[in-house]
């Protein structure tokens, strides 16, 4: 056999094992075509992610299950949550971490049936004319040329709502400030090595800064919404308990992601934020 056909039948293999492991361990929590999607759905996150593979099989699972709590998926495609790979130092191992995209935010806000409207997008050189922050108005001409405007850099970030009743709320942040709040609240980030999720995807790092910011400060909270921003971030330890973890969270300052291995190892997502707590921007 060919070294191609025995790494193809390696990686079956392994795919094999861990569905066969997680189908046991939520047998007892999730039944038919529920269980299935999801135990495909964690599989298909690892594959997507191999270095996911390093962690602990028992916390991939843990994590990937507080988002099937809030009836999100951990398809890398969907992106509403994603199991991140964490270096637990204190204990010798590489564990799985809970974190919630921004389009979790987005589907939990429409899911609570609170929001009319909520929206976030970047804003490009040239499209913005005026932004007043006393009135909340923005004006901007977006250019409908998708290719030339990918290729403009980013000057902003926009986000907004409005709910049902009619109260609207939105908010601007400049690029420098985004800058600025990631270096501030994420050490990994301010070393510039190059692994942390907001040199991977800035843009999608500060959809979901600007969506918690205007969520949990003006936004209703659902009780699924609460959920999802106290469990961001968090470890499910042996003993059931949710620790939260200290890399590169946005809200919390924290230490330094040491090398050669980091401690958020990045794949193709997208995506960390803060632990519970109110936004040091409020």
């Amino acid at each position: 056999m060919s070294s191609i056909g025995r790494n193809l039948t390696e990686v079956k293999k392994q795919d094999t094992s861990l569905a066969a492991f997680v189908n046991t361990k939520v047998s007892h929590i999730l039944n038919g075509p529920k269980r299935d999607a999801f135990v495909t759905s964690v599989v298909s996150a690892v594959m997507t992610n191999p270095d996911l593979a390093k962690c602990a099989r028992g916390s991939i699972v843990s994590s990937a299950l507080q988002g099937a709590a809030l009836d999100l998926s951990p398809s890398p495609v969907l992106g509403h949550f994603y199991m991140v790979p964490y270096n637990d130092r204190r204990n010798d191992r590489f564990i799985a971490q809970f974190q919630l995209g921004y389009k979790g935010y987005i589907q939990l806000a429409i899911r609570s049936g609170q929001y009319r409207r909520i929206n976030v997008l970047e804003i490009r050189e040239g499209e913005l004319l005026g932004w007043n922050p006393f009135a909340e108005r923005i004006s901007v001409v977006i250019d409908e040329d998708y290719e030339r405007r990918e290729q403009k850099p980013v000057i902003g970030y926009y986000a907004m709502f409005e709910l049902v009743n009619g109260f609207e709320k939105s908010v601007y942040w400049s690029r420098e400030k985004m800058e600025s709040h990631a270096l501030r609240y994420s050490r990994g980030y301010a070393a510039k090595k190059g692994y942390t999720f907001w040199e991977k995807d800035f843009d999608q790092m500060a959809f979901k800064t600007l969506l918690r910011h205007l969520i949990s400060k003006w936004g209703v909270m659902s009780i699924d919404m609460q959920s999802a921003i106290e469990k961001d971030m968090t470890i499910i330890d042996e003993n059931g308990d949710i620790q939260h973890g200290d890399n590169d969270l946005i809200d919390v300052p924290t230490e330094p992601i040491p090398d050669p291995i980091p401690e958020a190892i990045p794949g193709t997502q997208p995506e960390p934020e803060a632990k519970a707590g109110t936004s040091p921007a409020d």
